[in-house]
Order: structure tokens, then C-alpha cells, then sequence
């Protein structure tokens, strides 16, 4: 080891490599650095952040660069660095803690622990004067007064035992109840901001999950003739939808997201762009797409595959995790632009672009820094300025490849080049359902190729999977999330091209995680597997956040495998999850909309749509193209062994029945009439 380094400099992920330099002893996550920790009688800093974190990289520059602060903590900490993403076991637990202590939480999160791992006392970002005040501070209790630390960590270990009660699990039906649905929509509705889209708070974050659910809610209730109370909430997700896509959240110049809003207008984003984002955007732009055919959602979609292919995705097919909000030291300065700046690159044109994205006085943001959003839809601008669509739409290409080219030209934000299961898996379902969608066949290559990536590198051949890969090579033992996101996605990719060896590795990656993570008394699946060895608590995740949660994730998973199957024990493990959570999903309802989706399946018809046939694959792309959140589709153009499709082929015909718990209607031989029978809802 470089005596310029740390003992990070050996690990894989890039924010850990970012750390490598400090003067600060990091260890990486380990047994090594509790067992040092006990020998030398020392307290441990667990301090976690990710790659693309802004105040991590501040805290770093400030206190972890310093060598007076370095040298406290070298002299009387542990101290072990954490990158999130890779052990998002360990943040969670801490997570917990400095929730439990403040009520708030966030990144970097550093908590200080025993030498056995409990938590005793922790934060998120410190000032360096705050900082080296609590190390000192903290030791100094510590080596006065053990005993007192103890009963600190004993009170915190309470706080987060009583975080991690599940309810037991409950078997049975889940009941017909579409009241409880409207009244839990009714109270997210409550905090709708009516004029900008999104929720009446800032900062604003995308929350897909969220508008997927009053998607399918609106679905429902137009399918059962209540178009009037559907329309206000379909109108909110439209709304935010195209707030969303003109505003400064979304980078118009090269495409996607970044991770949230900072205002209430979408205007002035946190500029790091996550991969978990871009994927859950890509299916719902495009799913809202098939209900509301808008121009601006389907370029926003090719915007994030633009994005995705271009700056995050590696030549063997896997997905990048995130690029950083800084570059040059300074947030944002990859994307935003000065008025000098685009005078010398539009010239004549610059009039006509900076009324088209707003480069007025009142819109700078700071330094005279402008970043482009749009306030008006293409066509009342082509309107207001006279000119046409097909002009317009030359204009914006011919305006965004000039910036495009002076944007390359700039030191880009760093790259976390590592690939996470879990998120390869959200953004294989976002292609999937952009291809389903638009039948752009760009989208369906990178889909396959991305899942044989995921087959031949992250799947191991016990059936386990790898969390993490970085460098040819898979490591870190796979988590909840990466079982369910995964499975879904292969389950999407199957119903895209009728491929069964997508719909199998789906079945057993259930399979594997009903084995290794699921207890059938608590009808939930833990985050870790059963031997993995945990401090405190075993974790599960209920609640749904800009992520859904692993449990709604794996409900919805085995709801679908169970019709695709006919496999009444899949099924019966999902209803026990939904009814195990019920009682909670009205006290925050943002918080279980992934469940609440679930639960839909469950309150309406849910039905198995089977194409048997020389046509399949033909009326497999019509039924795709339309928006239907309450089945799943199996087919053949051939013979099948899957239970839903045996003795349904006959010489030369091509037949789509539609079924409900394996009792079909009379079989239909167009997809038209099958997809209104589908919508009929009962």
C-alpha cells in the first residue's frame, strides 16, 4: 500500500476510491476493522455515503482531507468507510439509528458504534468544528465513562427494535374492498400541488412509483364507468408528468433525469443523475404514453435511452449506477450555461432558443449561470412565434447537437461505473416497457443483451445472484431487491418475446429467494439471507420510497408467477404479504403505493391472457401496445409445456384466451376483442 493511500485503494467501488487519498485509516466494511476495534478499545465511526453525493464530497473536502481532523480520528476511532449502494444492509441498520436519535436522516451518514457494531451515537453532515468536537467530545465519555455509553447504545437498540416489528402474518383472502383504495388515494391527493405537478412541498422528487399506482387507480375506476372521478387524478400525473419532462429536472440538452427538484417548479435540480431514477421514468413515461399518446413523452423517453446508452452502459450490456453532480469541483457546471456563452454558439438563432427554454433575466439561477427548462408546450410556442412544428423541430435538433458538442468539450461528472442487480433490473423493465410500447427495436437489443448479462455474470449457479460487479467480476452476496427486480423484469422480457428461458429464470429466482429470505410465519422476506450474520435486527423492507420496497416488489412478482404458473402457493404468499401490511398503508399512503398496486390486482378482474397460435407474436405486439395493468400474457407460436397454454393450438388457427384463476372466456381470434374483454372490469 502507496503510504499516500489508505486501505481503500484495493476496493472496487468508486466512492470508496474516492476516499483511498484521505490521510483518514479507513477500513473497508469488515470483520477486521470491529475485531481491531475491540483490541485497541476503541468506539468505531461507520461513516456511508454514495459516489454521487454532494455533501459527502463536502464533508470530505472539509473534515476528511484535513489532516488535524484525520489525526483525531486515526488517534481515537475505527474508522470504516461505506459506500450505500453496495451494502445497503448496513445503511439501513444505521440509518435506523440516527433516526431514531434525530427524527431525520440522510447523507453522509455517520454513526459512531461499539466495538461490537451497536450504534451509540451519530448524524449526517458536520461542519469540521462541529466534527472534531463530537470526536473528542465522545471519545472522552467513552474512556470516562464506559458504563454510560453502554446504556446509550442499549436505549438506542430499543429504538430501533421497536422500528423493525413486523405484524404477524395473516392467512386468508384479501377482501373486495375498493373503498379502502379510494379513501387511500383520496389522502395522497390531499397533498397534490395543483399547479406544478408533483406534491405540495419541496424539495420535489419523481416518485414513479407513486403515478404508476393512480395510473392503474384511474384505470380501474374508468373501466367501471366513473371516467369523472378518474380524470382529476389521471390529470395530476399528466400534469406532473410534463412539468417534470420541461423543467430543469430533466437535462434537455443530453436526456434523463436528475435525482430531484430543489424547488417546487421542477426548475433547479440536484444535478446527480441516478440510474434507479431513469429506469422507473423510462416504464412510466412510457406506460402514461399508451393512455395519453403526447410527443413530449415519447421524446423523453428516447431522451433516457439516449442517456442510458450513451454516458451509462458498459460494452458488456450492464447498467451504470450514477454520474456525480459536480464536475470542476462545482454542482452542476457539466450542464448549465452562460447567456455569453449560447450568443457565441447560436448566434442569429439565439433569440428564437432563448424564448423556446427560458434564458431571460428573471430566470438565472446563479453566477449567470441559466439551466435551460421550458415553460410553454411545443405547439403554443409554434403559436406564439409563428413558425411551424416540422421548422421547430429542426431548430431544437440543430440547437441541441451545437450544445452537445460544446458540452463534450467540458470535464464531464464522475462516473460510478459499478453495476447493481437490483437497478440492472429496474432499467431492463424500463426498456422492456418502452419497447412494448413504441416497438423500437434499439430498445428490445439493449434489453437482451442486458439480460443475458445479468444471466451469464450476475447469476451463479446455485441460483444465487451477486449484489455488485465492477471489473469482471460479481461480488458482495445478493440482497431481497435484487431477487425481485430482476424477476420482474424477466417476467416483462418474456411477455415481449415469448422466450421461456426469461419466464424460468424468473420462477427461480422466486424460488431461490421463497428459500433463502422469506418467513412463512411473518409473511415477509428479509433483506439479507437467513445466514448471513446481522447486528441487532434482521431488516425487511415495507416501506415503498423512490424505490419501491423488496416485499411489494416480490408480492407483485409472485402475484404474477402464480397466474403465469396456475401456482396457487406464489399466490397464497402474496396475499399473506398484502394483508400482513394492510392495517398500515392509510398512515402514509405515498409509502405503500407499490403495495396499493397489489392490492388493485386484487380488487378488480386480474386476468391470465393466453396466445396460442401461428400469429402470436403479432397479436403479442397489439395487446402490448395497450395499457393493461391487470394481466399477465403467456403465448406460443408453437406447442408449449406451460400449464396455460396446453391444448389450446390448433392447425392453422390463431386463438387469445382470456382467463380469470384459470376459468376462460370462449376464445377470441383478435386481440382487439380480448383487450375489451380485459378492460371490462368487474
Amino acid at each position: 500500500m502507496n503510504k499516500n493511500t489508505n486501505r481503500l485503494i484495493t476496493e472496487s467501488s468508486p466512492y470508496l476510491l474516492q476516499h483511498a487519498y484521505n490521510p483518514v485509516d479507513w477500513h473497508p466494511w469488515g470483520n477486521e476493522a470491529f475485531e481491531k476495534a475491540k483490541k485497541e478499545k476503541k468506539l468505531v465511526l461507520v461513516s456511508i455515503g454514495y459516489s454521487a453525493c454532494h455533501w459527502c464530497h463536502v464533508m470530505e473536502k472539509e473534515s476528511f482531507e484535513d489532516p488535524e481532523v484525520a489525526s483525531i480520528m486515526n488517534k481515537k476511532y475505527i474508522c470504516i468507510k461505506v459506500d450505500r449502494e453496495e451494502h445497503p444492509e448496513v445503511d439501513m441498520l444505521y440509518m435506523d439509528a440516527v433516526n431514531v436519535i434525530s427524527g431525520r436522516g440522510g447523507w453522509p451518514l455517520n454513526c459512531f458504534t461499539l466495538p461490537n457494531g451497536k450504534p451509540v451515537y451519530g448524524g449526517t453532515y458536520f461542519r469540521r468544528d462541529d466534527w472534531m468536537q463530537l470526536l473528542n467530545n465522545l471519545n472522552n465519555l467513552y474512556h470516562k465513562d464506559p458504563d454510560k455509553v453502554t446504556e446509550l447504545s442499549e436505549e438506542l437498540e430499543k429504538g430501533i427494535l421497536s422500528m423493525s416489528l413486523f405484524p404477524d402474518g395473516k392467512d386468508g383472502r384479501v377482501d373486495k374492498d375498493f373503498k379502502f383504495l379510494e379513501g387511500f388515494t383520496n389522502n395522497i391527493a390531499e397533498t397534490f400541488d395543483k399547479a406544478f405537478g408533483g406534491y405540495n412541498h419541496a424539495p420535489k422528487f419523481p416518485m414513479p412509483n407513486n403515478y404508476e399506482f393512480l395510473l392503474y387507480y384511474s384505470y380501474s375506476l374508468k373501466n367501471m364507468n366513473r371516467a369523472c372521478d378518474a380524470e382529476p387524478i389521471e390529470q395530476q400525473v399528466y400534469l406532473t408528468l410534463d412539468k417534470m419532462a420541461m423543467g430543469g429536472i430533466y437535462d434537455q440538452v443530453g436526456g434523463g433525469f436528475a435525482r430531484y427538484s430543489t424547488d417546487s417548479f421542477w426548475k433547479v435540480p440536484h444535478f446527480e443523475k441516478m440510474l434507479y431514477d431513469n429506469a422507473q421514468l423510462m416504464s412510466l413515461y412510457s406506460n402514461a404514453y399508451k393512455n395519453n399518446p403526447k410527443e413530449l413523452y415519447k421524446d423523453t423517453v428516447y431522451g433516457i435511452f439516449k442517456f442510458i446508452s450513451t454516458k451509462m452502459t458498459s460494452p458488456e450490456g450492464a447498467f451504470y449506477c450514477a454520474l456525480d453532480a459536480d464536475s470542476e469541483g462545482i454542482e452542476g457546471e457539466y450542464y448549465v450555461w452562460t447567456k455569453a456563452e449560447l450568443i457565441e454558439l447560436l448566434g442569429d438563432e439565439f433569440i428564437l432558443f432563448a424564448a423556446y427554454f427560458s434564458i431571460y433575466d428573471g430566470d438565472v439561477w446563479e453566477d449567470g449561470k441559466y439551466i435551460l427548462q421550458r415553460k410553454e408546450t411545443d405547439a403554443k410556442f409554434c403559436s406564439d412565434n409563428n413558425i411551424s412544428s416540422d421548422l421547430l423541430l429542426s431548430k431544437k435538433k440543430s440547437w441541441l447537437d451545437i450544445l452537445n458538442k460544446r458540452r463534450e468539450q467540458r470535464i464531464p461528472p464522475a462516473l460510478d461505473d459499478k453495476a447493481l442487480a437490483s437497478w440492472n433490473g429496474l432499467m431492463l423493465k424500463g426498456l422492456v416497457d418502452a419497447y412494448k410500447t413504441f416497438k423500437e427495436p434499439l430498445f428490445l437489443d439493449k434489453a437482451i443483451k442486458n439480460a443475458n448479462f445479468i444471466k451469464n455474470r450476475f447469476l451463479n449457479p446455485d441460483g444465487s445472484l451477486w449484489h455488485s460487479f465492477k471489473e469482471d467480476k460479481g461480488y458482495i452476496e445478493g440482497f431481497s431487491d435484487d431477487y425481485a427486480f430482476i424477476a420482474n423484469a424477466f417476467i416483462g422480457l418474456y411477455e415481449a418475446t415469448f422466450n421461456e428461458e426469461w419466464l424460468e429464470t424468473a420462477k427461480n429466482l422466486a424460488d431461490y429467494a421463497i428459500a433463502h429470505f422469506y418467513d412463512p410465519e411473518k409473511f415477509i422476506f428479509y433483506y439479507t439471507p437467513k445466514h448471513q450474520d446481522t447486528i441487532i435486527v434482521r431488516k425487511a423492507e415495507i416501506l415503498d420510497n423512490v424505490i419501491p420496497a423488496s416485499n411489494s416488489e416480490m408480492g407483485i412478482v409472485l402475484h404474477k408467477l402464480g397466474h403465469l404458473f396456475s401456482h396457487n402457493h406464489y399466490l397464497e404468499i402474496a396475499e399473506g404479504m398484502l394483508l400482513a401490511v394492510k392495517d398500515k398503508m392509510m398512515r402514509y399512503p405515498q409509502g405503500y403505493t407499490n403495495w396499493a398496486m397489489l392490492m388493485l390486482h386484487h380488487q378488480i378482474r386480474f386476468c391470465e391472457l393466453a396466445v396460442a397460435g401461428g400469429l402470436a407474436f403479432l397479436f403479442r405486439d397489439k395487446v402490448n401496445k395497450e395499457y393493461l395493468p391487470n394481466m399477465v400474457m403467456l403465448g406460443a407460436e408453437k406447442v408449449s409445456n406451460l400449464e396455460m397454454l396446453k391444448e389450446r393450438f390448433i392447425m392453422d388457427r390463431t386463438f387469445v384466451y382470456v382467463c380469470e384463476n384459470k376459468i376462460c372466456l370462449r376464445p377470441f381470434t383478435s386481440p382487439v376483442e380480448a383487450i375489451k374483454a380485459i378492460k371490462e372490469v368487474k
